[in-house]
């Protein structure tokens, strides 16, 4: 009876699912790959590890209920999610999120993607992703050269395929990437982005309803004359409670910078003021997007509410400057 042991396999650069903790059986031994390249260095090495057998399905067909893992170069068809639909622990090679007609069956339980032969190891038992709790190889210790060796004779029979064959993999690998990439950004749209206009338009909505835009922006416009009310209206537009209610839709930079044009217009104020007066009731600008945006790069919890103070609180502080040096800059206009 072959020694079995159990492996991890986690995600790669820019994958999906995992980590995987799988065992192999005498009832499934076999670790299967659907790659159209022969056994895929992936394969072989979950197999050496395991103690499984690496097969190449397209030559030597293996019956699921044989199959311990499959491992795939799936993009994005019906083939990504066959597998899982059919209890499979799946590895893709390719960067692969849930997607096609079998979506719903490709889950972090099941499916691992983007891994590459430096993302399988033995287990030691323990939950962590950290590459120092996972054990690399008990027994061999030319690991590396063997599998770089496995990685060159790849590339070898990569290098001997034809050249539409190269043509036809290339394209692949091309569309590949483009189509998931504009998943993800489908999907970012619909989960985030639309949800955020919404909330951006009620807003907007309650602003235009109640007037407090106009009566703050009208506030301001007798400020506007002058550096030190510019500096003012800096201030004024940075101050914490006030930024994140001012900057949705640009209502109130919107009106005031209006006005502010009429005024210039008019020959009432100076036109060298333009600039420090952007500068000044543009200072709350994205101050109500600071949660959002630290969301969707995918900040920790406690980043977020450190930082989204922290950032309102310095506008006071950056708004003022910034008319300060605007000014500077229109010496001469």
């Amino acid at each position: 009876m072959s020694e079995f042991k159990t492996i991890k396999i986690i995600k790669g650069k820019g994958g999906f699912g995992g980590p995987l903790e799988l065992t192999p059986t005498e009832e499934k031994k076999y670790v299967i790959s659907v790659t159209g390249g022969g056994i895929d260095p992936v394969a072989q090495k979950i197999a050496d590890l395991s103690g499984a057998i690496a097969v190449d399905q397209f030559k030597n067909p293996v019956d699921k209920s044989e199959t311990f893992v499959a491992v795939i170069d799936c993009g994005g068809n019906s083939r990504v999610g066959t597998y899982p639909r059919l209890g499979i622990p799946t590895v893709d090679i390719k960067m692969q999120g849930p997607a096609g007609p079998l979506a719903k069956f490709i889950t972090e339980d099941i499916f691992v993607s983007g891994v590459t032969v430096d993302d399988i190891y033995i287990s030691d038992g323990s939950n962590s992703e950290n590459d120092d709790n996972l054990i690399h190889n008990e027994k061999d210790e030319d690991f590396d050269t063997k599998y770089k060796k496995i990685k060159d004779d790849q590339k070898n029979k990569e290098e001997s395929k034809g050249f539409i064959d190269k043509i036809a993999r290339g394209a692949s690998k091309f569309t590949t990437i483009f189509y998931q990439s504009g998943r993800e950004t489908i999907e970012n749209v619909v989960t985030n982005i639309l949800p955020f206009m919404a909330f951006i338009a009620t807003i907007i909505g309650i602003i235009n309803y109640t007037g407090i835009g106009n009566i703050i922006a009208k506030a301001l416009v007798p400020l506007s004359g002058n550096l030190i009310g510019l500096i003012l209206v800096g201030v004024i537009v940075g101050l914490p409670f006030l930024s994140p209610l001012l900057a949705p839709g640009a209502v109130m930079a919107a009106i005031v910078g209006t006005l502010i044009g009429q005024q210039i217009g008019t020959g009432a104020i100076p036109p060298s003021y333009a600039l420090p007066a952007l500068f000044a009731i543009n200072g709350q600008v994205g101050c109500d997007f600071i949660p959002v945006g630290l969301t969707l790069g995918d900040a920790d919890p406690k980043t977020i509410s450190v930082a989204t103070p922290a950032v309102l609180f310095s506008r006071v502080i950056t708004s003022p400057l910034g008319v300060l040096i605007g000014f500077l800059l229109s010496l001469g206009m």
